[in-house]
């Protein structure tokens, strides 16, 4: 018998689209809740069409990735009758989830204050590009323009080329965690004093503070952080290196595993040199100690120095590709993919003793519920 989640039931009603908000509600159903998608009729969430990689049953990936534990009713919010059953669902709803731009939904009495004032208890969550502030309500954004505008590329890439995006859409990803976390923060308020609250969380505000060591750095001396590639501003060695037969990872963060890394090097004279004796100089002189290490580990494979500096107390690993790093999850006892009634997901990293994750649907058709959703929504009680 499947556990009922802590979040069990709570009705969200799910009127995002693309990234941050699917995967908010993605996890608020994960976790228990009732998540009603809303999608346009005709064409859906925008990411049904973003393919390839498709799967075997011609979904896109992406779309799939990011809607488990959902149920999906097509409503076209221009239509009075189906903007009715839209208003309906928001007056019934714990929990709204919503990333139009500000303002838009205002126009079918679908905004905080519209439903506020028929739900009072009800949680709104918004999020946004840049903020809904009136400069700012009017901007689009997605995940690359903000890595952009954020700063984020700017320290993304080598020194002498230039900025890149990270490889996956990770400030809609932070954005969602910290609309997870506010959600759930207004929920327990809700659960002390009856009331509901907006939450709103912008991918700009979540994409500075994702910058956490550069950002604080920005602050405290007012200089702009460089492009380091894969060095650290504040450690050494932080970074990669290059071995025999490919590239691996060193994170020493600390003068004994400076020590000890020295010693399997057979360098242990370093750890008594003045400019790699503490992890200040180290970063001062990283360019001669990076010339040091990289001649003596083009000297054995991969493997070999994964191996002994780890067994010396040094953090090292491999570079792994997507495949390698699900392997090596599931030899961890991870348990990094499961069954969604049928379809394969990725695990949420989510591990709770009493109420963990559940499975329960696959990724939903485009208005795979609508008879369902639709007739319960017609109906007063």
């Amino acid at each position: 018998m499947v556990k009922e989640g802590p979040l069990s039931g709570l009705l969200v009603a799910d009127f995002s689209r693309v990234l941050a908000g699917p995967y908010l509600a993605m996890t608020l159903g994960d976790l228990g809740a009732d998540v009603i998608k809303v999608e346009r009729p005709d064409t859906g969430d925008d990411t049904r069409a973003w393919g390839p990689p498709w799967t075997d049953a011609g979904a896109a990936s992406y779309y799939v990735g990011l809607n488990r534990n959902k149920r999906s009713v097509t409503i076209d919010l221009n239509d009075p009758e189906d903007r009715e059953l839209a208003v309906r669902l928001a007056n019934r709803a714990d929990i709204v989830v919503e990333n139009f731009r500000p303002g838009t939904l205002a126009r079918f009495g679908l905004d905080y204050e519209s439903v506020r004032e028929r739900n009072p208890g009800s949680i709104y969550v918004s999020i946004t590009a840049f903020g809904s502030a009136p400069q700012a309500a009017g901007l689009a954004g997605y995940d690359l323009l903000v890595q952009a505008m954020s700063g984020l590329m700017s320290i993304t890439g080598p020194p002498d080329g230039p900025p890149y995006k990270v490889g996956v859409a990770l400030i809609d990803h932070i954005a969602a965690l910290q609309a997870t976390v506010g959600t759930l923060a207004a929920l327990h308020h809700r659960n002390v004093t009856g009331e509901g609250q907006h939450v709103e969380v912008s991918l700009m505000g979540a994409a500075l503070a994702g910058l956490l060591n550069q950002a604080s750095g920005y602050l405290a001396t007012g200089e702009d952080p460089p492009r380091l590639g894969n060095r650290h501003p504040s450690i050494a060695p932080y970074q990669t290196f290059e071995a025999a037969d490919g590239w691996f990872v060193v994170a020493c963060g600390n003068d004994n595993q400076f020590r000890a890394l020295a010693g399997v090097c057979d360098l242990d004279h370093l750890a008594g040199d003045e400019r790699f004796s503490t992890n200040t100089a180290r970063v001062a002189n990283v360019d001669a100690l990076d010339e040091i290490l990289t001649d003596t580990f083009r000297r054995q494979p991969v493997a070999h120095w994964v191996h002994e500096l780890n067994r010396a107390g040094v953090p090292a690993g491999p570079i792994n590709t997507v495949g390698q790093a699900f392997r090596l999850a599931a030899d961890l006892g991870l348990g990094p993919v499961v069954e969604a009634a049928g379809e394969r997901t990725v695990a949420s990293p989510i591990a709770l003793s009493s109420t963990p994750p559940t499975y329960r649907r696959p990724a939903p058709g485009l208005g795979e519920h609508d008879a369902e959703i639709r007739a319960w929504l017609a109906n007063d009680a």
